[in-house]
């Protein structure tokens, strides 16, 4: 549990203009539907959306370009990677 706060704090940090409005989720699952609605790219537009791994390319690209720790970083880029081999599993 103490992970998944920290992955909050973390996504809350670099993406500062997003909240994390899954009310309805709780934790660890918050972030992780923030993470896959980013990778689906789910707050544009139907036609301008771009494939889950360009979204992911630009997500790990803001992430090694942050002033974060590196261990955080590997963090952030472990969760956007699982999320990203189950939403090719989906398809």
């Amino acid at each position: 549990m103490k992970e998944s706060g920290k992955l909050s704090e973390l996504y809350k940090q670099l993406w500062n203009n997003r909240s994390l409005l899954f009310s309805n989720v709780k934790g660890e699952n918050t972030v992780n539907e923030a993470m896959r609605s980013e990778l689906k790219d789910e707050l544009t537009h139907p036609r301008t959306r771009k494939k889950p791994a360009e979204k992911y390319a630009m997500a790990v690209k803001r992430i090694l370009d942050s002033p974060l720790e590196d261990s955080d970083q590997l963090l952030m880029i472990r969760e956007f990677t699982i999320i990203l081999e189950e939403i090719k599993k989906e398809s």
